[in-house]
């Protein structure tokens, strides 16, 4: 509804410009609109004083000047204002919002703003000179408008919003100035483009403005036409085929058969709005629907999308186990399955008490279980899975070098499928599974990317609750996941890894646990799985230490585990040839079923001797004792090492010659027996590649027993680094360390003083049996270690003497 009633443009008149051509109206200031001279059409403004500009123009009859500017009509900064504009006459006002209306207007005259002569509130006016158009060349001018109207006919004929009518008029009218105005309000330009045509005063460079418009809009026309062609005749293909189908399905209903394609969709769909999915996933899921039904039921992309499909549904969303938080059967369990490892079974009983308090602030932990092989990382997963009630999932990650198999393929891919995260966590069915990552520290990295940096998000509890799969594409939430990863060293482990991981270690077992585990799991379990437990078959305790010791040399269990096994096969063979088999096993039994012994009974040098120590080695499957060997004979003083030493245990031992040599006063050794005779340094087991500092004191304690002839104890074990002054530094892995030479049965241990804090983590029952010496230089592990000289003096000086001799007697 107008606000005032319409009058005829003819009935306003333009102003009466003065003899300079100036004219003095009010001004209106428009945003992004441009009229044209001799146009008819609408322009949208907004606030009150332009509001009422319109009301007094129409009410006077007279006519305004329009301004295009970057602001609304309210602001009328001379700087955000076009000069070149035009004057209109109105005549209607039609209110279109609260604060918004339309005013019809009619182009009259090209004008160049001036200046304002008022500029308040309430009413803007101004000055502005009236623009006479010129044409130039008459020739070229004509030339121009036929290229003009044809590219404008072309135009026309191609716009389905256009009717010939416009066309006709156009015709008619004759006037190339109009004509090329009115080109630029049909065509789809921009407002700079519209306002340049506006300020072209010469008719000839206009046209050439409007033709370069009016071609590029041509070929877009073509171009969306093309489009419309190739959208058209799929779409009459796709008709074609759903009017085939359709044909199809109705023949199959008149024979009594159902639509295979249409029942698979159905049945598709049924699973998707029963799987509860999240709403994003449930709109991923119903989009690639929409796109499984709109491809040919035989095309290839068919069973990818349904894969895809099937995948969201089939994956855990939603679906938790609740925990048991029941702290004493959870103990029990742990009890009942593991023997030891008490660490390790309070961590667990803590998060569990956590649980039960604050399980809704609590983050889950991710926990890194590092030991040797065989103690028992991997099933005690399994036990706190059971102890929590949840299911248990698994997943090995040794030889891994393809980052795809943590983040799966892109669907891009010929045969993609999710990461074996993803794959997991569908088998594991619940979104709270207790997850071991095995073997961890076994990971690889090749041109394929690195599958530790993949693991970075899946094992950061601020990351993973917004894990991405490339074959997904949506985020998955593994924040509720328990996992653990499993480890033998943690040395090949990144850093960044490795610092989003609490750390449990599990030390090696001692001889005591290793029967007690035997006794309560190890021995049940073979006699069950081999038919045997109603055969009375015993295993002694002198038996077990037999096999123990003499079959088996590890940190944890499983061989003890494979050599029972193979002794109850063996008995299960006499009974079932209804042979007699011994009931109590004795050493005997033990070798005519095992064969000869698989290790000595102890590994380390047994007998007091000269230039042989027993040292203490760290390992990734436990701690081990090394025999260090130095022979001395005649030479040119070279130092020479074999054994597969690595640079940092040469460097070791030359440092423990340095420290021999700069005291070789104090031990009486004459300075030209390092000149005289060569040392050689052997560490046996010349296959196995060995390295680290911490053989340091035993290599000197070894080269000093060669060069003084002072045989050393043979009942020690040491560790330590030592430095060019004698000190003794603390070294790593003594936990391990200890524990081998308890396996070996060496009743005393030497070990730097800054590691006495690394005895609290040794049980108890080893420490019992051991002696611990603590020593901060080489002095005092000599002084423990080396018998007296020999009484009638040492053998070199004895041959330096009868050399001596018989040189006097030459003389």
């Amino acid at each position: 509804m107008s606000l005032q009633n319409e009058i005829d443009f003819s009935q306003i008149a333009n102003a009466i410009a003065s003899e300079d051509g100036i004219i003095e109206r009010p001004i209106m200031i428009i945003k992004d609109q441009v009229v044209f001279p001799k146009m008819i059409m609408p322009v949208m403004n907004s606030g009150e004083r332009a509001l009422q500009i319109c009301k007094e123009a129409i009410y006077n009859k007279h006519t305004i000047i329009l301004l295009a500017g970057n602001n609304d009509g309210e602001t009328s900064e001379s700087s955000d204002i076009h000069p070149i504009g035009t004057e209109v006459a109105i005549t209607q006002i039609v209110p279109m919002s609260s604060d918004t209306f339309s005013v019809l207007v009619e182009g009259r005259r090209r004008v160049q703003f001036i200046g304002y002569t008022t500029n308040t509130t309430e009413a803007l006016s101004g000055k502005a000179q009236i623009i006479q158009e010129t044409i130039g060349d008459v020739d070229r001018a004509s030339a121009l408008e036929e290229t003009l109207f044809s590219l404008f006919e072309r135009v026309v004929e191609a716009m389905d919003n256009i009717s010939d009518e416009v066309l006709n008029y156009t015709t008619e009218m004759n006037d190339p100035s109009w004509l090329t105005d009115f080109a630029v309000t049909i065509i789809n330009t921009t407002f700079e483009n519209r306002q340049h045509a506006l300020e072209l005063t010469n008719l000839e460079d206009r046209m050439r403005f409007v033709i370069g418009l009016l071609t590029h809009e041509l070929r877009m026309l073509n171009i969306k036409e093309e489009i419309e062609g190739q959208v058209q005749q799929e779409m009459t293909r796709t008709q074609r085929e759903n009017y085939l189908r359709e044909q199809m399905r109705v023949i199959q209903g008149e024979l009594g058969e159902e639509d295979y394609f249409q029942q698979e969709f159905e049945e598709l769909r049924r699973q998707i709005l029963m799987a509860q999915l999240p709403s994003p996933i449930h709109e991923k899921a119903m989009k690639e629907f929409g796109r499984l039904q709109t491809i040919p039921p035989m095309a290839p992309e068919v069973g990818i999308i349904r894969t895809y499909i099937e995948w969201l549904i089939e994956l855990p969303w939603r679906k938790a186990t609740p925990d048991n938080l029941d702290l004493k059967r959870a103990q029990a369990i742990l009890e009942a399955e593991h023997y030891g490892l008490p660490k390790v079974k309070d961590r667990i009983l803590e998060h569990i008490a956590v649980r039960k308090l604050a399980a809704e602030k609590m983050k889950t932990p991710i926990l890194c279980f590092v030991g040797p092989p065989g103690v028992g990382k991997t099933s005690l997963g399994k036990s706190i899975a059971s102890a929590l009630g949840r299911e248990f999932v698994r997943v090995s990650l040794g030889g891994v070098h393809d980052e795809a198999e943590i983040r799966g393929h892109r669907r891009t891919y010929i045969g993609a499928m999710p990461g074996r995260i993803i794959q997991t966590m569908r088998r594991a069915g619940t979104v709270n599974p207790v997850f071991m990552l095995d073997e961890i520290d076994k990971l690889g990295a090749d041109y394929r990317g690195d599958p530790s940096a993949a693991l970075l998000e899946v094992l950061d509890p601020e990351q993973n609750k917004q894990f991405s799969d490339h074959y997904l594409d949506v985020d998955y939430d593994l924040s509720q996941v328990f996992f653990i990863t499993t480890a033998n060293d943690l040395d090949p482990l990144e850093p960044a890894l490795l610092d989003r991981l609490e750390i449990v270690e599990f030390p090696g077992y001692t001889e005591e646990d290793k029967l007690a585990i035997a006794k309560k799991f190890l021995i049940p379990k073979q006699l069950e799985a081999h038919g045997l437990k109603e055969n009375g078959l015993i295993f002694p305790i002198p038996t077990l230490q037999t096999i123990i010791r003499e079959y088996t040399y590890e940190a944890g269990v499983r061989n003890l585990n494979r050599e029972i096994g193979t002794i109850c096969r063996k008995t299960a063979r006499l009974i079932a040839e209804g042979r007699p088999y011994p009931r109590r096993l004795t050493h005997k039994h033990v070798a005519d079923y095992l064969g000869p012994p698989h290790h000595l009974e102890s590994r380390a040098n047994d007998v007091d001797g000269v230039g042989i120590v027993t040292g203490l080695a760290w390992t990734p499957y436990g701690g081990d004792v090394l025999t260090i060997e130095v022979a001395l004979f005649p030479g040119k003083g070279t130092l020479s090492m074999t054994g597969q030493l690595g640079d940092v245990m040469q460097e070791s031992a030359q440092a423990a010659l340095s420290y021999l040599r700069s005291n070789a006063r104090q031990w009486d050794i004459p300075s030209e027996d390092f000149e005289n005779y060569d040392v050689h340094l052997h560490i046996p087991e010349g296959a196995t590649p060995k390295d680290g500092p911490s053989a340091g004191i035993s290599i000197a304690t070894a080269i000093i027993s060669a060069f003084t002839e002072c045989k050393v104890r043979a009942n020690f074990a040491m560790t330590g680094e030592i430095t060019l002054r004698g000190r003794v530094l603390p070294v790593g892995g003594i936990k391990e360390k200890v524990l081998a030479a308890h396996r070996a049965r060496i009743p005393n241990i030497i070990l730097p003083e800054q590691n006495r804090k690394d005895l609290m983590d040794i049980p108890d029952k080893a420490l019992r049996e051991m002696t611990i010496y603590f020593v901060s230089n080489i002095a005092q592990v000599l002084e423990l270690v080396l018998l007296p000289p020999p009484p009638d003096g040492r053998e070199r000086d004895k041959y330096r003497e009868e050399t001596t001799e018989e040189d006097d007697d030459k003389a």
